[in-house]
Formats: C-alpha cells, sequence, structure tokens
C-alpha cells in the first residue's frame, strides 16, 4: 500500500497543486492500527532506500506545502504557553475541543494539525528518532537548489525552502525572550536584571545578528562564506539566561510565587529552548553537515508535531503548571517539616512533651464535641459548631506549642521527597547515596511514634479524668450509655467504614499540609509582614517592638495556622457534607477516637465484653495507621511529581531501610543515647 501512494505522488502534478491531500493519506498509511502495533515508518524508509526515485515525490509534495504554506507560526509558537494565561489558555483549549479551528490555508501549522490526530502523540513520542533521520536523509533535500523559494524576505532573495522562516522565527522569539525577561515579577525576584546588562536582552541582540550575518551571507551567493558565522556566542548567552531562570525561582522559593510567576517563568523557558533549538539547526546549517541537519530536523519535527497533537490537551495542560505550583507549595510545606523531624535526644523528648499537650487539648476538644452533640442543634448550626471547635483547638494546640501525630506525615513527607530529589540521578555510588535518606525515613518514624504515644498516652487518661469530674461533681455520666455504645461502634476495627472514614480523614489532613504550604508562599510572596510593619496604629497601640515581633510569629507561622484552622473545617464539615449530598460520608482521627474510647468505656462502667475493648483499641490504633499511611502518601505523592522525580531505587531504598533496621532497630523506635549526642 505505501507503494501504491508513493507511486501517486511521483504522477504529474499542476504547478498549483495541493499536495496536503496526498500528505494525509500518507500519513494515515504510515500510523499504527493501534496501540499494539508499529508504525509504518521503518517500511516506508526500506522502501526509499530500494527505490531512490520514489522520494521525488515525497519530496515535491513536502516542497510544495513549504511554498504554499508559512512556518513561522509553527516555529515559533507550537508547543509554547501564550501570554494570556493559565485560564485564558484554559478557556481557548475547551473552545477549540468543542468547536474545532478552520483551516488557514496560508499557515503551515495548520497543515499539520490536519495531518495529524490527537492520538498520535503516543506513538509519535516513542518512535525511534533515527528512522526520522533516515527519512529525511533520504528525502534529500539538500539537493533541491532548484526547486521554489519560501517565504522569501527583501534581504534574503536566495534563502533555500524553508531557512528564511527559521530566520523570522528565530527573530520572533527572540524579541519575546527578552520582553518577557523584563516582567516586573522577575524584576523583583531578581533586580540585577535591570541593573546590569541583562542576559534576556543579551540574547535577543546576539541572535538579531546571527539572523543578519546569516542573511548578508546568503544574499552574496556564496555559501563557502556562511562557515564564517559563528553561533557559538549565541548559546553561551542562552545557558546564562537559563542561569537566571533556574536564579529567580531559588529566590521564588523564600520569597514566594504567585500562579503567573510559575507559568512566566515557564513559558520564558520553552521560548529560550526553542531558540536554542533553532539556533542549533541554523548552526548545522551553516557547517553543512548533512547527518547533523537531517537529526536536528527530525529532533524539531517531532516536538513541534506532540506539540501539535496536544495543544487542545487540558488535562496535560493543567498538570504541568498544577505541579510548578504544588512544587512552591511543597517546598514550604518541607521547611516546615523539618521542624517535625526530631535528631538529638532532647528534641525527641521535646516531641514527646508536646505530643502529651497535644493529647490533652484534643480529648478536650472531644468533650467539647461532646457536648455539642448533646444540645440538639440544628444541622448547620451543629457542624459550624463542631468545625469551629476543631480548628480553634488545632490552632491552640500549635499556639501552646503542643504537637498533634496526624499532623506530621503531610510535612515530613515533603522533606523526604525534597531528600529524595537530591539523590535522584547520582550514579557515582548509589548505595552511599541511600544511607542520608535512610537515616532521615529512621529519624522520622521514631519521631511519628513518640508523636503518636505522647498524643494518645495522655488523650485517654484526660477523657477518664473528665468524665469521672462530670459524674463526680453533677452525679451523671458525662456521655450516656446508648451514646457510648454508638462512640465506640464508629471506632471497632470490624465496623463498616471504619477504615474508609480514616482514609477520608487522611485525605484531609494532607490538604491542610498544602493549605500551610499554600499560606507560608502567600505570606512571603504578599510580604505580609513587611506591609504589617508599615501600620502605624498598632505601632501606638502595642508599641514598635511588640508589633514587630507579632509581625515575625506571622511570617514563620501563619501557613501552620490556617493549616490548622482549615483541618478543623474539613474534618468537622465532613459529616455535614455528608448529609447535605445524602452520602455516607464521615472522618476518623485517631486521637480523636482514643479520647472517645475512654469517654465511652467511663460511661459504661467497664461492663464492656473485652472482645469490643480489644476491638476497639484495634480500631483506633488501625485509624491512625490508615491516617498517617494516606496523608504521607498523597504527600509524598505530590512533592515527587512536583520536582519531577521519578524514583527509581524504590526497591534499593527498601532494602537499606530493612538491613538498618535488622542492624539498629533502636534507630527506628527510640532517642540516640547521649553519647551520640
Amino acid at each position: 500500500m505505501l507503494r501504491e501512494l508513493l507511486l501517486q505522488l511521483r504522477a504529474p502534478q499542476d504547478a498549483n497543486f495541493d499536495p496536503l491531500p496526498n500528505l494525509i493519506q500518507l500519513f494515515n498509511a504510515i500510523r499504527p492500527l493501534n496501540t499494539s502495533t508499529s508504525s509504518q515508518l521503518p517500511a516506508l524508509n526500506r522502501i526509499l532506500q530500494t527505490e531512490p526515485a520514489l522520494a521525488q515525490g515525497l519530496r515535491t509534495h513536502i516542497l510544495q506545502l513549504l511554498n504554499q504554506r508559512h512556518a513561522v507560526l509553527l516555529l515559533a509558537t507550537s508547543g509554547i504557553y501564550p501570554a494570556t494565561g493559565v485560564f485564558a489558555e484554559t478557556l481557548r483549549r475547551l473552545s477549540h475541543k468543542l468547536l474545532p479551528e478552520v483551516d488557514d490555508s496560508s499557515q503551515l501549522k495548520d497543515a499539520l494539525r490536519e495531518i495529524l490526530t490527537v492520538s498520535d502523540a503516543k506513538w509519535l513520542a516513542n518512535s525511534d528518532l533515527k528512522d526520522w533521520e533516515t527519512l529525511i536523509s533520504l528525502l534529500n533535500f539538500s539537493q533541491t537548489t532548484s526547486e521554489p523559494v519560501i517565504s522569501q524576505s527583501k534581504a534574503s532573495k536566495t534563502t533555500k525552502p524553508l531557512l528564511s522562516d527559521v530566520l523570522e522565527a528565530l527573530r520572533v522569539v527572540a524579541h519575546r525572550i527578552a520582553a518577557a525577561g523584563l516582567e516586573p515579577e522577575m524584576l523583583r525576584l531578581d533586580p540585577n536584571l535591570e541593573n546590569h546588562a541583562s542576559p534576556f536582552l543579551g540574547v535577543c541582540e546576539e541572535a538579531l545578528q546571527l539572523s543578519r550575518d546569516i542573511e548578508n551571507h546568503l544574499s552574496a551567493g556564496d555559501l563557502s562564506d556562511l562557515r564564517q558565522v559563528d553561533a557559538r556566542h549565541l548559546d553561551v548567552l542562552i545557558d546564562q539566561a537559563s542561569a537566571a531562570i533556574d536564579r529567580v525561582r531559588r529566590r521564588a522559593q523564600q520569597h514566594g510565587a504567585s500562579f503567573y510567576l510559575t507559568f512566566h517563568l515557564r513559558r520564558l523557558q520553552q521560548h529560550l529552548d526553542r531558540l536554542d533549538k533553532l539556533t542549533v539547526l541554523l548552526a548545522s546549517y551553516i557547517s553543512q553537515d548533512q547527518t547533523v541537519i537531517s537529526t536536528h530536523i527530525a529532533d524539531l519535527w517531532l516536538e513541534l508535531a506532540m506539540a501539535e497533537c496536544s495543544q487542545n490537551n487540558i488535562r496535560q495542560f493543567w498538570r504541568q503548571n498544577a505541579e510548578l505550583v504544588a512544587l512552591r507549595v511543597t517546598e514550604n510545606a518541607g521547611r516546615s517539616g523539618e521542624h517535625y523531624i526530631t535528631e538529638t535526644r532532647s528534641d525527641y523528648f521535646s516531641m514527646l512533651k508536646a505530643a502529651a499537650g497535644g493529647g490533652i487539648a484534643v480529648a478536650l476538644v472531644a468533650a467539647i464535641k461532646i457536648n455539642i452533640g448533646a444540645r440538639g442543634l440544628a444541622p448547620l448550626a451543629e457542624v459550624l459548631a463542631n468545625c469551629l471547635n476543631y480548628g480553634l483547638g488545632f490552632v491552640l494546640i500549635h499556639l501552646l506549642h503542643f504537637s498533634v501525630a496526624t499532623k506530621q506525615p503531610a510535612m515530613t513527607a515533603n522533606a523526604i521527597a525534597a531528600a529524595i530529589g537530591e539523590i535522584q540521578g547520582n550514579s557515582r555510588d548509589r548505595q552511599r547515596d541511600l544511607e542520608p535518606l535512610v537515616s532521615l525515613i529512621a529519624r522520622t518514624m521514631r519521631t511519628q511514634l513518640a508523636a503518636i504515644v505522647g498524643n494518645i498516652g495522655l488523650a485517654i487518661p484526660v477523657a477518664l479524668l473528665i468524665a469521672y469530674l462530670v459524674q463526680h461533681l453533677s452525679g451523671v455520666h458525662f456521655v450516656t450509655p446508648a451514646k457510648a455504645k454508638h462512640l465506640l461502634h464508629d471506632i471497632d476495627l470490624f465496623s463498616a467504614g471504619t477504615l474508609i472514614f480514616a482514609g477520608v480523614a487522611g485525605v484531609c489532613l494532607f490538604l491542610a499540609g498544602l493549605i500551610a504550604g499554600y499560606y507560608d508562599n502567600l505570606c512571603s510572596y504578599s510580604r505580609i509582614p513587611e506591609r504589617l510593619n508599615r501600620l502605624q496604629w498598632p505601632q501606638k497601640l502595642f508599641g514598635k517592638a511588640r508589633w514587630e515581633r507579632v509581625s515575625d510569629y506571622i511570617r514563620n507561622n501563619l501557613g501552620v495556622l490556617a493549616g490548622n484552622f482549615f483541618l478543623g473545617f474539613l474534618l468537622g464539615g465532613a459529616a455535614g457534607l455528608g448529609a447535605l449530598l445524602g452520602l455516607p460520608l464521615d472522618v476518623r482521627h485517631t486521637t480523636l477516637s482514643s479520647a472517645m474510647w475512654g469517654y465511652s468505656l467511663f460511661a459504661l462502667d467497664f461492663q464492656v465484653p473485652w472482645q469490643m475493648i480489644l476491638t476497639t483499641a484495634l480500631g483506633f490504633l488501625g485509624i491512625g495507621i490508615v491516617n498517617l499511611g494516606v496523608s504521607f502518601y498523597l504527600a509524598l505523592s505530590v512533592a515527587l511529581r512536583a520536582r519531577g522525580v521519578d524514583f527509581t531505587q524504590r526497591l534499593n531504598l527498601g532494602k537499606a531501610i530493612a538491613r538498618r533496621f535488622i542492624q539498629s532497630p533502636r534507630e527506628f523506635l527510640l532517642p540516640p543515647k547521649k553519647r551520640s549526642e
């Protein structure tokens, strides 16, 4: 079939024939029939190798398409985010998915969209670059000097096919880089871009000079003089501009980043990458090395083709940008997470004391929740009361420097992800690289164990004490027997939904970690502490030094306070949301469940079958494992994905952890001995 199509392409054509239908037909024949089959590209190459005369028709069709359509828009914009922003681009992609675009007969970009389909992106990505290089070499475009010239400009009348559009695209991309490099968001984070010579302006000037040099030599008609043009200086400037982008990203970690800045930096890097590809292509043309030219054309073709296939892909677009924003959020959360990983013996016991205080506070929060439930409030009022109870309770826990065990995984996962990101790709000594990570995990596990022991170890006895005092002072149980049985049923390990609702709570804990990171980023980006210090009336009311301490506290704690407060609304509002939607939705939190266990047992005068005591005790322990596991897994997955880390050493890490645990189990359970400090 391929040979018949190639013979059809060799048929005599009118001077103004439209090559697009024949090229679409040929590409349909090359395309794999399904995911289990391979493309016919190697077969096409074999035919062209054995019958070089058939390549003439295909070459003529491609050159005719290049003659009829401009390639500047394709080369300068395809695969690069527009300047309109995230939401405007999302709406554009959505509208173009619903209503297909009309083909512009003057643009090569539109012709490519007619040839390709959305499903082509996958097989193009998996295709062998060597096959495309072979095809381009077989077409032998270097021997088509007699063919018509496309897109001729006054300064480049002798330019070969496609070259003038490449030069024009180089100029377009260079101007966009210069403009994007002087955006106010960039200058805010790196004032040197304005005070000193901007590498982005340097890139633009050098790219324009390169295009002028090439056009001047081509106008002279002597290709041997073209070798005098040097594109290496532009490569150096592109590297300097990329380094400037990395510098802005690093500063954004300390000073905060907006969604716009994240999008803008990615778009600017895309322009630099495209300029680099165009520069490399021009450099290979200058060197007149046909093999290198074929390689770079094939590489650029695949990039542009896959970009056109996914130009309306909303999911991919949002995933790419959401990952960058998640990186900003998780990096802030990761810095907070470092405080939840103890190292010394004193740190360990400090965490144990903080967790014990958290257990006392959670027992009080649980008592207030029971009291709210006994007042017969309207459903909405009860939900809001529970939300405020949880939210203000968790905020108070933080203000008192206490700790809740379930808050830690979402924070510590980001710190672990950052450590994984540091060792990823280091192949010098993989086993040695894993050892610091194993130590970090061991410290995290023993810290988490201390927090759980401190929380549960105090939540239960404090709950029993409160229940005893209420009965002693009022003569009635704090919890009715019927309510106590219901509470025990809710945390029974074998009750339907116990572990599922624990997973819902784990999701809430994960979201609270993201919220904390978001508000830390917002505090840095919006410079809230500095703006607070500019207020005059609080300084007069509280004194300048005291108000500055308040601002510093907000700088260091806004994210955690917001995360704790919203966690209360997530936990307290889940049941209300389930009732509103008619869904069996609820949450189970291990520390709260352990306090409820203590209240319930006392209310029933401990006259409970030992089997129920066992299953409910296992229940709140199982709830804790699910709480921690779900929140840790989600936080670690998002943090790794945000950093673009595909951790391939999972098995080696598991073996290293097991080996360390066998050698030194104490390291995972107890603090280091005093002499090790």
